[in-house]
């Protein structure tokens, strides 16, 4: 088990793909996050997919009452389906391949920053602000630090992996 903060605040970038993605060797913190995080994707994505107008209007203040108002509703529909799979995947990786925290973090950080540039280029008006808009703001940067912690590593080198390295000088001699 890994402890809740980091032994050390120095991020190893090898992390990121690790040789044994079946271990997670980071601090649990990023690792709980990255679940209730995702929990709170799923669930966004499952509105989109289920909600009768997508959460375009009742949630995103989409006004719906224009021409193409049911193309609006289809749009959030669809995106909520890719959503939903970009979720799954992140589900497997982060329970059947837990050294991989890392890599879901940054996937769930780089997801909000695509859809801003997204967003930027081809604005959407809405009525009022989208939770999802107002989040954004202070949900990307804990990510980005959740990001850091899961590279940091939790514990030093496991014992039984420094004591199978060969010793120098304390041998007998050959």
């Amino acid at each position: 088990m890994t402890g809740l903060l980091p032994s050390s605040w120095r991020p190893r970038l090898a992390a990121l793909l690790p040789a044994d993605p079946g271990r997670y060797a980071g601090p649990a913190l990023a690792r709980w996050f990255a679940a209730a995080y995702l929990v709170v994707v799923t669930v966004r994505s499952v509105i989109h997919v289920l909600a009768p107008d997508g959460g375009a209007g009742t949630i995103a203040t989409v006004d719906l009452s224009v021409a193409g108002g049911a193309n609006i509703v289809a749009m959030f529909g669809q995106w909520g389906a890719v959503q939903l799979l970009l979720a799954l995947l992140l589900w497997v990786l982060l329970l059947r391949y837990r050294g991989l925290v890392p890599l879901v973090l940054l996937v769930l950080l780089v997801e909000p920053a695509l859809r801003e540039l997204a967003g930027a280029l081809k604005p959407l008006e809405t009525l009022g602000t989208a939770p999802g808009a107002a989040l954004n703001g202070a949900v990307v940067p804990i990510v980005g630090a959740m990001l850091w912690l899961s590279l940091c590593p939790a514990r030093d080198e496991p014992a039984a992996a420094r004591s199978s390295q060969p010793r120098r000088g304390r041998g007998r001699p050959a």
